[in-house]
């Protein structure tokens, strides 16, 4: 037993010094230890979300339309957007960036973009959530369509 109260005490002091610091195990227990605000970490509840499409400008073209095939979408990975075309003719763009954990979604299928990191799915046609952590929808891309292709507006 007083084994152990030894080793307590010995893990006590030393949790109280810094690494490289010179002052001995007396000092440290006969003055108290500088006091230091804890570091402040992102709340949980809502992760911080990069830009939607950090490498993508105004007027750039992100694809061309008969690329994206109707009912379906194509992921524009270096771009982080997302384009769909839920009925023919009409076009939409959402950031690619997953509002759940910040992962890029990689597939548009059944009517959903996909996210490959925790299931999460949403609609083709507003970027609602329809499965998943995801907290809220993706946010809407500005496009426009100009000679068969989908510029970022």
């Amino acid at each position: 037993m007083k084994r152990r109260i030894v080793l307590l005490s010995t893990a006590a002091l030393a949790g109280c010094s810094k690494y490289g610091d010179e002052s001995t195990p007396q000092a440290a227990a006969t003055s108290a230890p500088p006091v230091s605000e804890p570091a402040s970490a992102p709340a949980a509840s809502a992760p911080a979300s990069p830009p939607a499409s950090p490498s993508a400008s105004a007027g750039e073209v992100l694809v061309k339309a008969a690329d994206v095939p109707v009912g379906g979408g194509t992921v524009i990975t270096d771009k982080k957007i997302v384009v769909t075309q839920p009925v023919a003719g009409e076009f939409k763009a959402f950031s690619a960036v997953c509002t759940h954990r910040g992962c890029i979604v990689n597939s548009v299928s059944d009517g959903t973009i996909n996210c490959p990191c925790h299931g999460s799915k949403y609609r083709i046609t507003d970027a609602a959530v329809v499965a998943g952590p995801a907290p809220r929808p993706l946010p809407a891309e500005a496009i426009t369509e100009k000679g068969g292709e989908i510029l970022l507006a």
